[in-house]
This record gives C-alpha cells, sequence and structure tokens, in this order.
C-alpha cells in the first residue's frame, strides 16, 4: 500500500510555475506587430485585385459589343444570299424561296431569327396584276392588310420558314407602320441594310415582345448610282423579323456574364427606346463599388447604345479568396506566436519536475514488464546475445514439461529438434538485431509426441553491457498446424471436384453453341427456299394473283426477311460468347466518335449534338467493347430520331467497386421504368416496330459484353424524357 500511496504522490503535477512578465509583454509586442504586417499587406492587394477588376470590365465589355456586332453580321449575309438569289431569278416562285430557305437551316443555325421573307415594292396596277397571276396559279386570292387604296405597297409575299406564325403574317404592308416604313425606305434611297427601330414583332401572339427588322433592298439589273434611279429600280426587299431577346442570349451564350446589360435604340430625334435588359442583380447598389459604362453601336443606319453595370465588390470578393486566407492565416500565426511564448516561459520549469517523475516511471514500469512476463500465458524468455536463457516464465516451463528454475542458463535452442544446427541459430539471432523476426520449430515432449512452435523474437532496448539483449515467445501451435494440413488436403478435394464440374461445363457450352450455329444454318435452307418461291411466285404469275394475294405474298417476303434478321441477331449473340477475351488498356473516346461518324454518315440529313467528355479509359476486348458502343449509341441514334435538339452524352461516372463507370445518356423516346426487367432479355422490345426498327437482340448483346467483362449493366428512362445506359468495365487488367 506504501507503494501505491506514494506512486499517486509522484503523478500529482503540483503548482504550476511563475511565469515572467517579461514574457507576456514580449508575446503581445509579438502579436501586434505580426497583425499591422498583415494588415497592411492585404490593402495593399486589394487595391491591386481592384485595378484588375475595373480592366477586365472594360474588356468584357467590349467583347460583348463585338459579339453582338459579329451575330448582326452574320444576318446581314444571310440576307444578301436572298437577294443573290433574286439576281438569278427575276422573281423566284414561292417553291424557289422555300427551298433556298430551308436550305439554310434557320430554326436550328439562327432560333432568334424568326423568318427569312420578300415584299415587293408595288403600286396599285401591280398589286392587282400580283393578285390575279397568284389566283390563276391556284394559290388563292392575296389579301393585303390593312385595307385602303394607297399609292405604293410593301406587302410580305413569302416568309419561311412555314409556321403557323409566319403565315398569319404573309400579306401584311409593313409600309403602313412607320418604324418599318422609315427602315424600308432608308434601304431603298441609300442602297445598303437597314435596321428598324423597336417594333412589335407580327410574329409574337401576346404583344409583350421587342424586335427589330433587317431589311435589304432588291433593285432590278444591279443596284443604280443615284438615288432616283435606286427609287425607280427597286423590286422590293429582303427582310428579316429578329427577336432581341434571343438575339443577344445566343450571341453571348459563350461568354461568362458578371455584369448587367441594357440596350437602347437611339433614333434620330435624341429620344431612347429600350430594347433589352437582364441581370439586374449583377448591377449592384448605386456607390463606389458599381462600374457603369455606355457604348454607342452604329448598325444599319440605327445607334444602339449599350449600358453595362457591375457590383466591383462582389467581382474582388469572388476573385480574391486568398487575401481573406493570408489575413486569418496571419491572425493566426500572431496567435500561435503569442501561445508560443507563453509555452517556453512554462517549458523550462516544468523540465525538471518531468524528469523526477520520469525516473521513478522508469522503475515501475520495469515491474509492470515482470508481472506481465509472469503471468502471460504464452511461454516467454529472456535471452543474452548468446542465446541463453537469463529468465523464464511458467507458461515456458510448462511447454518443455520443466520448471523455470532448470530453464535458466541453459541455450534456448538446445530445446528444440534441431538443437545442434548452429547455422540456423546464428541466423535468428542475426535477424533479430533487424527488429521483430518470427520462425517455426519443433520438439518432442516428455510422452516422445512431435509438437510444433511458433517463435516471435523482439530486441529488448536497454542500457550498453545489459545482459538480457532479445525477448523470445513460444506458442504451441500443433493443433493449427494439424488443423492446417487437413484443410489443405479438403481444398486438394475440393479443386478436383471445381475442375471436372469445370470442364463438363466448358464440353456443354460447345455443345450448345455448335447446336446453336447449326439449327440457325439449317433454318436458312427452308427460309430461302420460301423466300424464292414466293418472289417466283409473284414475277411469273403476278397477272393471275389479285391484289390480295400479292398482299399476302408481301406479307411471306417479309416475314422470310424478319426472320432471316432474327437468325443474324442469334448468331451473333452466340459470337458474343465465344472465343477468349483479349484484354487491353483501351481509350474508349476515339472508338466512340468512330461509331458516331459511322452512324452520321449512315443518316446525313439528321442534325444530333453528341458530347463525348474525354479520359474515358478502361481495360477491355477491343473487339466487343466496340459492339457494345455501336448498340448503345445506336439505340440512343435510334430513338432520338422524332426528337427536336437531338443530344447524346457519353460520359464517366464515379468508379464503383475497383471498376471504371460509364454512362451513355440521350433525350430520345425513353420507355417506363416499371418495363426495365425486359429491356436486355434477347427479343424483347418496349416499342412498336412500325415506329422504331429493330430486333430486340443489341441490349442483350451488351449484357453479356458487360458480364463477361466482369461488369454490370443497368438502365433508366422515362417516356419521353429519354434514357440513361449505365456499365461498368475493369479498371484494370486482372493479375494472371
Amino acid at each position: 500500500m506504501g507503494f501505491l500511496y506514494g506512486a499517486k504522490k509522484l503523478d500529482l503535477p503540483g503548482a504550476p510555475p511563475r511565469v515572467p512578465l517579461r514574457g507576456y509583454v514580449l508575446a503581445l509586442l509579438a502579436l501586434v506587430a505580426s497583425l499591422l504586417l498583415v494588415l497592411a499587406y492585404w490593402h495593399n492587394a486589394e487595391q491591386r485585385e481592384m485595378k484588375t477588376v475595373q480592366a477586365e470590365f472594360t474588356a468584357e465589355t467590349d467583347a460583348i459589343a463585338e459579339l453582338l456586332r459579329q451575330r448582326l453580321a452574320y444576318f446581314e449575309l444571310v440576307a444578301r444570299g436572298g437577294v443573290s438569289l433574286f439576281a438569278t431569278v427575276d422573281r423566284p416562285s414561292a417553291g424557289q424561296w422555300q427551298g433556298y430557305v430551308d436550305g439554310l437551316n434557320i430554326a436550328a443555325r439562327y432560333p432568334d431569327m424568326l423568318g427569312l421573307g420578300f415584299a415587293p415594292y408595288m403600286d396599285r396596277t401591280e398589286l392587282q396584276d400580283l393578285q390575279l397571276d397568284m389566283r390563276d396559279a391556284g394559290q388563292g386570292f392575296y389579301v393585303v392588310r390593312p385595307g385602303g387604296v394607297r399609292g405604293r405597297y410593301g406587302p410580305i409575299l413569302y416568309l419561311e420558314p412555314r409556321t403557323a406564325a409566319n403565315r398569319e403574317a404573309i400579306g401584311y404592308d409593313m409600309l403602313t407602320d412607320p418604324a418599318r416604313q422609315a427602315a424600308m425606305i432608308a434601304a431603298r434611297d441609300t442602297g445598303t441594310m437597314r435596321i428598324s427601330g423597336p417594333v412589335r414583332l407580327l410574329q409574337d401572339g401576346s404583344g409583350q415582345g421587342t424586335g427589330v427588322v433587317l431589311y435589304a433592298p432588291i433593285y432590278r439589273f444591279g443596284t443604280p448610282g443615284t438615288m432616283q434611279a435606286r427609287r425607280a429600280a427597286l423590286q422590293g426587299w429582303i427582310h428579316a423579323p429578329l427577336d432581341v431577346h434571343k438575339f443577344v442570349d445566343i450571341a453571348l451564350r459563350t461568354t461568362q456574364r458578371h455584369t448587367a446589360l441594357t440596350i437602347r435604340d437611339r433614333g434620330a430625334d435624341g429620344n431612347a427606346a429600350p430594347l433589352y435588359a437582364d441581370h439586374e442583380e449583377l448591377a449592384g447598389a448605386d456607390g463606389d463599388s458599381r462600374l457603369d459604362r455606355t457604348m454607342a453601336l452604329d448598325l444599319y443606319g440605327r445607334t444602339w447604345e449599350l449600358e453595362f453595370r457591375s457590383d466591383a465588390r462582389a467581382s474582388l470578393a469572388a476573385r480574391a479568396p486568398e487575401l481573406r486566407t493570408t489575413l486569418g492565416t496571419g491572425v493566426l500565426a500572431s496567435l500561435l506566436l503569442f501561445g508560443i511564448a507563453l509555452v517556453l516561459a512554462r517549458t523550462e520549469a516544468l523540465t525538471e519536475r518531468k524528469a523526477e517523475l520520469l525516473a521513478d516511471s522508469y522503475q515501475r514500469s520495469e515491474l509492470r514488464f515482470r508481472n506481465a512476463m509472469r503471468f502471460s500465458a504464452i511461454g516467454q524468455a529472456l535471452l543474452d546475445r548468446s542465446g541463453v536463457i537469463v529468465d523464464a516464465n511458467p507458461a515456458l516451463a510448462a511447454i518443455f514439461d520443466t520448471t523455470t528454475d532448470e530453464l535458466a542458463g541453459s541455450r534456448f535452442g538446445s530445446h528444440f529438434i534441431d538443437a545442434h544446427d548452429q547455422a540456423r541459430n546464428t541466423r535468428e539471432f542475426a535477424a533479430v538485431a533487424e527488429g521483430v523476426f518470427r520462425t517455426t520449430r519443433q520438439w518432442r515432449s516428455a510422452a516422445g509426441e512431435l509438437r510444433h512452435a511458433q517463435l516471435t523474437y523482439a530486441p529488448v532496448p536497454g542500457e550498453i553491457g545489459q545482459d538480457v539483449a532479445s525477448l523470445v515467445q513460444v506458442e504451441d501451435i500443433t493443433e493449427r498446424v494439424l488443423a492446417h494440413a487437413r484443410e489443405q488436403a479438403l481444398n486438394r478435394t475440393l479443386e478436383a471436384r471445381v475442375a471436372l464440374r469445370t470442364r463438363e461445363l466448358t464440353h456443354a457450352n460447345q455443345e450448345l453453341e455448335s447446336f446453336a450455329y447449326s439449327v440457325s444454318h439449317d433454318l436458312r435452307a427452308p427460309l430461302r427456299t420460301i423466300e424464292g418461291f414466293s418472289r417466283l411466285l409473284g414475277e411469273r404469275y403476278a397477272d393471275r394473283v389479285d391484289e390480295t394475294g400479292r398482299d399476302y405474298l408481301a406479307r411471306v417476303r417479309a416475314a422470310a426477311g424478319r426472320m432471316d434478321d432474327l437468325i443474324d441477331a442469334l448468331l451473333k449473340m452466340s459470337r458474343v460468347s465465344r472465343g477468349p477475351l483479349k484484354l487491353e488498356p483501351l481509350d474508349l473516346v476515339p472508338i466512340a466518335r468512330d461509331v458516331v461518324a459511322e452512324l452520321r454518315a449512315g443518316q446525313p440529313e439528321r442534325t444530333v449534338e453528341v458530347d463525348i467528355e474525354p479520359g474515358l479509359h478502361a481495360v477491355g476486348d477491343a473487339a466487343l467493347v466496340r459492339n457494345l458502343l455501336q448498340n448503345l449509341i445506336g439505340n440512343a441514334w435510334k430513338f432520338t430520331a422524332d426528337t427536336d435538339g437531338a443530344r447524346i452524352v457519353v460520359g464517366r461516372e464515379a468508379d464503383a467497386d475497383g471498376l471504371a463507370a460509364f454512362f451513355v445518356r440521350d433525350n430520345g423516346a425513353g420507355f417506363s421504368q416499371e418495363y426495365v426487367g425486359k429491356l436486355f432479355r434477347p427479343f424483347q422490345r418496349l416499342h412498336n416496330p412500325e415506329e422504331f426498327e429493330g430486333n430486340g437482340i443489341g441490349l442483350a448483346s451488351v449484357k453479356r459484353i458487360v458480364e463477361r467483362h466482369g461488369g454490370t449493366v443497368s438502365a433508366e428512362g422515362q417516356p419521353g424524357g429519354g434514357a440513361t445506359f449505365r456499365f461498368t468495365l475493369p479498371r484494370e487488367a486482372p493479375a494472371a
């Protein structure tokens, strides 16, 4: 009890040492100085970043103005193309004009251009002649609105594409609208393109949208040199109504916006009419932090004022997180310096007290080590540098059927069967010097039974000249060795059975594949006979068979063709399961691009946006992986046939279970999730064959290819909302 009580007294920390006042003063000075330096650096860096924000604001506004100008230049080229068409044909017919505009694909390439049309410049007599010609040609009576007798007319004659809104606009006399009339007269007199002021577009049924109209004059026999000649030779105008909001959004879709933009149209009278405004949240509040800039764009006879606004403080906060980090780091470093100064003041006083505690702790640790060794259930012995036992516990004496006194002073290796193997004893003690060393040895019990022991040597650090050099633990593992031997014998028996079953399964699979291949080829012979004789019957006896009979023959031949396709699909599925896998590192990006190129070559009239992410790497069989991508991308291509703005994405997701995960997503017809279990079954289809062709083999082949590579495949979709197919492939080649 006295020993334990004394130990508790030694563990008490005691009263804390007294810290001199000078230590506090030095710590406080270091804190103040470091804070001042950090604040000065932060202020200078903030000023530099503010200048950078202003320069970037100017550059961004210049880029936005140039993008708007370039977008209008594209429309000018389109309108001048229409003028060129009239230069080759006196007045193109409605069909010729429709063919020209359809070739431009305005709806897809220029969605902000609501149409491209032609308005003739006529007097009343010419208008009546045009109406009679159109009526005689079977096009109905051409009505000009608003009604009334005028000296000159400029009605819309052609306007493509032929949407419902554009059809309603045909016949509208644009010379009756002051804003449109001003642009049309200016284009006529100058011989150049002109743009109107803000107008309500005819295509906007709500009347809320703002737009402008671009006019290009058309003259007979080229552009005359004088104004009077141009007025006399004017044939009409090519016009293009533009939705200003769509125009700005599309022109700036590639830019990262940090500014609010307002566009006003300033007329000759100096009045400014609003055209466009957006991103007011980027402008910020009025004050020193707000950046403003106004630019004037002279565009086809009109002046557009571009007003830009941006919140400099918000841009600075987004640009300079490192400044806040520097400030926080500086404050933290100052506090750390303050704490270190206090700790150093206390350290010296605590050092002597710790030394006393360590001396007593060492004595108690030695006692605990001796007690742990003595009462351990595993045999333990302390050895000197020559392998002689210095001390042993009762558990080791019980293993060797002797006493601890008899073990002390004996060589440790003499208790094992190979006691005379001096080379082994030397190697073991040399290995102990490098660290923990484990080995197994054998000995015979007093009854003559052969026993197995696992020895664990560990060096024992101590003072120079100490008699103890290492600690060895001896564990009787005889039962474990015997159990392991029985386990190995059982494993060999199981391996032999597995090999036998594998050979039987391989033989059965080969016979099944041969059977499928033979049946597929044998079915072809009667199928060819059916198709051949039905074709001969239709050719030679066509005059003797009525219309119903010929329809029956056509159905027979179509059914024979479908059965031939199913046989081909069956053969392809059987080939997927045959042959060894040739695994190699693959880059799926060029494979996917080749597949898309083949699909575009097969249907050049389709416009499909395909996005293939970079870095799609995996390990697999090149031929099978290409088949996999052909089926998945081909399905996405097929089921987006009726989708406007068709889009296919091939990308990668986060790896799962050590496998590389990929997906193929489309915005096509999709499918109901309740039928997802049927997708990967052979000959199962979720869509009508008349709507989407196919035989139901592609996704079944995908499932077999993925599973042969040790991966998984799944699908998600919704009707009309597209589909996503996910699959996994090995990320690395498996070890041999």
